[in-house]
């Protein structure tokens, strides 16, 4: 287990943690983070994380989406197709991340090949989140032109469109997609599925910055303060809150392992909590760890060694989905070019940027992948050659 978290200070951090030998009579395991790595692939302070089964990536205020491979432990490259600070990088599963950014756009990436398969905008504003459906069949995001948007993966095209009095900064579904909620400043509205309709808003005391879904029902919130709450969205009520930080928190990321059900915390204080949740939500949790980072933390994320990922890929168009059957067998078979028209007046022009490169001033050709340590490998031989020739 591995946990990682970008900072203003441009450096991206990793933590091995390993749970300690239970000492005889402590009931309570005590789980040592033990310093990994530090990069500082970025130029400008990071903005987002996102984890799949073997991969990290981190989008930045410097427009690009860098990527490792924590099974190798090594840097993948970087995706450039953006321009404006990447706002959310979301993956599906292990072959796919969506990500948004700035610039509007909302894109979809071949996580195998890092190729661009759509370029979707998305929001005449800002993309400030998104969030994907469990089924992987719809996505929502909200922009500063204050829109809720629902996207059909399956066409990638907009499904609904639904106007809000002001700009929201958080979406987020619910585990089993059956409710999605929509955070604006310091107030939750909780959207049923089946009616679209807001069924409760639950109040924090301050902006808030991060919100966690601990079961369907119960949702962790932090924000610009010290403290994060847990709340029923069912009774709208708050059933626990508790001191996690010295500072605001800046990001939750939540996870359930064999007997254990934790919760990481990541603040401006420089410090990454790990938590252990207790089955009544009602109770503070148990911290397991902690690690001073001594940065400005603004993001956060997990990586599970030999976990799995249960869902392989986006859905095809072929699957079970929200449109016809009709229709999915027209899309079946323009699978690879069909897309909107707003689509492909957008990603024509950055169509030469879309790909991986690494860092350096020049991208690779093609979307072949080529990591650091190669490159600089390839530039040694290459003026061995020319020497030789000389």
């Amino acid at each position: 287990m591995e946990l990682v978290a970008g900072c203003y200070e441009q450096v991206l951090f990793g933590f091995t943690v390993h749970p300690e030998p239970e000492a005889s009579g402590d009931h309570e395991q005590k789980w040592s983070p033990v310093a990994d790595f530090t990069h500082h692939a970025h130029t400008a302070s990071l903005s987002a994380v996102a984890v799949n089964s073997r991969f990290v990536v981190t989008g930045s205020k410097d427009e690009t989406i860098h990527i490792y491979d924590m099974k190798k432990k090594i840097e993948h490259g970087a995706l450039v197709h953006h321009n404006g600070t990447i706002t959310c990088l979301k993956f599906y599963g292990s072959r796919h991340l969506i990500s948004g950014a700035e610039d509007g756009l909302i894109c979809v990436w071949d996580a195998k090949k890092w190729e661009c398969l759509k370029s979707i905008k998305a929001h005449k504003g800002h993309v400030t989140f998104l969030s994907i459906h469990p089924s992987g069949k719809l996505a929502l995001s909200v922009g500063t032109d204050k829109t809720l948007r629902t996207w059909n993966l399956v066409e990638g095209r907009s499904a609904f469109i639904k106007n809000i009095k002001q700009n929201a900064h958080i979406v987020e579904w619910s585990p089993r997609g059956e409710k999605y909620i929509v955070v604006i400043l310091n107030k939750i509205d909780i959207y049923q599925l089946d009616t679209a309709s807001i069924s409760g808003t639950i109040t924090n005391e301050k902006r808030i910055s991060s919100v966690t879904f601990l079961s369907d029902s119960v949702l962790a919130v932090a924000g610009d303060e010290e403290a994060i709450r847990f709340f029923d969205c069912d009774s709208l009520v708050c059933l626990c809150e508790f001191k996690a930080h010295e500072n605001r928190v800046k990001d939750i990321f939540s996870f359930e392992i064999p007997e254990h059900h934790v919760i990481v915390t990541a603040s401006s204080d420089g410090f990454i909590k790990m938590w252990k949740l207790k089955q009544d939500k009602k109770a503070p949790p148990s911290l397991l760890c902690e690690v001073n980072t001594n940065a400005r933390l603004t993001c956060l994320g997990v990586w599970l060694d030999k976990v799995p990922d249960m869902k392989a890929s986006l859905p095809a168009a072929a699957e079970p989905s929200p449109v016809s059957e009709e229709e999915q067998s027209r899309i079946s078979k323009k699978e690879s070019s069909d897309t909107v028209q707003e689509e492909e007046k957008q990603s024509k022009p950055n169509a030469k940027k879309c790909g991986l490169t690494v860092n350096s001033s020049k991208p690779t050709k093609g979307n072949s992948l080529v990591s650091t340590k190669k490159r600089k490998l390839v530039e040694k031989l290459e003026k061995k050659r020319k020497k030789k020739k000389i």
